[in-house]
């Protein structure tokens, strides 16, 4: 599975009506001239792609590193895909906050009107991703958004983000459905972090965090399903004795505390669990009402119990990235203002190439195409 992460500021605020609208036409126009060169599924190839995505936002005019690229580009294309229908040549679903939990029933409706059969795969994509992000990999990060992107030939792609509001900051999901091999093990490409120092790294990956889809947490998740398949009791015991009497766990490795445990509950869900009798861990993760604490207390639970190890690993390095912010400038005025005259004529070309590739004049998309080999081949200042 391809699966990539970025970590950017937790900023407030949208973008101004004039500039969104301006990003909801490049944003189809540059869907539809990709869609039209290459294909739409490497469209959602690029999406899956971090560094892509946040150099496609900055080309839009939104903050380089602000947490609103990825709510504000994702809207843009929602936009861009009501504007234009099967025209994008992809089909955009969910979005920021209570819209993210629309996104299985846009995903059934527009498979049911293009035709797709495998409609019910893809809102399992679309749920399961999102269960991955929320409950197997508990990083500190509350998810709130999530955008499904599918094709009328069944490919996806999802861009997904939570936040952490003690730090103030917000990570980016990446997921590719055609690299899909296994939700629940080893899925990440790669892990994006903005600002972090490595030494500061190294810190937010001890402690609580928790990464049941790690490679080394295998025999974990194995050994979760064991408990809930085979020992619900023993499983419940022990989590009882360690949080009425003197704790099992010790706190700085295990944040598995009487706090975060309602034993009533957690019973009826591993009751629950049991009956559906899971056949592996993906199966446990989506059984309704299985979240981020019951997966917490099994994969403790089951460290203790069959000496199964949990992993604390959190996979991002230190990076930066600025590429493209110097486009047409950013909303907020960094690192110059929205240039609208020039914004409005880049939409105006790139809209223009689209139009007349689809009659056979392929001449601006090449020009285009050298436009980008020159960018990438032009020396940079030190």
């Amino acid at each position: 599975m391809k699966r990539a992460l970025a970590d950017l500021p937790l900023h407030n605020g949208k973008a101004p009506a004039a500039l969104f609208d301006r990003m909801v036409r490049l944003a189809g126009a540059v869907v539809m001239a990709i869609v039209n060169a290459y294909g739409s599924e490497e469209m959602l190839r690029r999406l899956s792609d971090p560094w892509w995505f946040q150099a496609f936002g900055c080309l839009l005019g939104f903050d380089w590193h602000s947490s609103g690229l990825t709510t504000v580009t994702c809207g843009a294309l929602k936009e861009a895909y009501r504007a234009y229908g099967a025209e994008l040549g992809i089909v955009v679903a969910g979005g920021k906050g209570a819209t993210s939990r629309k996104a299985p029933e846009e995903i059934a409706r527009a498979a049911d009107r293009l035709g797709i059969s495998q409609g019910e795969g893809l809102v399992y994509a679309s749920r399961m991703s999102a269960k991955v992000d929320s409950a197997a990999v508990q990083d500190g990060y509350s998810l709130y958004h999530h955008s499904f992107f599918f094709t009328p030939k069944g490919s996806w792609c999802v861009v997904q983000q939570g936040m952490n509001d003690a730090r103030g900051r917000a990570r980016r999901y990446h997921w590719i459905g055609e690299a899909v091999e296994d939700f629940v093990s080893e899925p990440h490409a790669a892990i994006g972090d903005l600002l972090l120092s490595p030494e500061e790294c190294s810190s937010a990956a001890s402690g609580s965090l928790l990464n049941m889809v790690a490679q080394e947490a295998g025999p974990n998740r194995a050994a979760s399903v064991a408990l809930v398949r085979e020992a619900p009791a023993l499983f419940l015991e022990t989590v009882r004795a360690s949080v009425e009497g003197p704790t099992l766990f010790a706190p700085a490795r295990h944040a598995l505390l009487p706090i975060d445990v309602d034993l009533a509950r957690l019973g009826r869900i591993i009751a629950a669990a049991h009956r559906a009798a899971p056949k592996d861990f993906e199966a446990l993760l989506g059984t309704p009402q299985v979240g981020p604490k019951a997966i917490r207390s099994l994969a403790l639970t089951a460290e203790l119990i069959y000496e199964a190890p949990v992993s604390h690993r959190d996979p991002a390095p230190s990076r930066r990235w600025a590429d493209y912010a110097y486009a047409h400038g950013g909303k907020d005025g960094h690192p110059f203002p929205v240039d609208r005259r020039l914004y409005d004529q880049d939409v105006a070309v790139v809209t223009d190439a689209v139009r007349k590739a689809k009659l056979g004049r392929t001449e601006k998309l090449e020009a285009l195409r050298r436009i980008a080999r020159l960018g990438d081949t032009a020396p940079h200042s030190p």
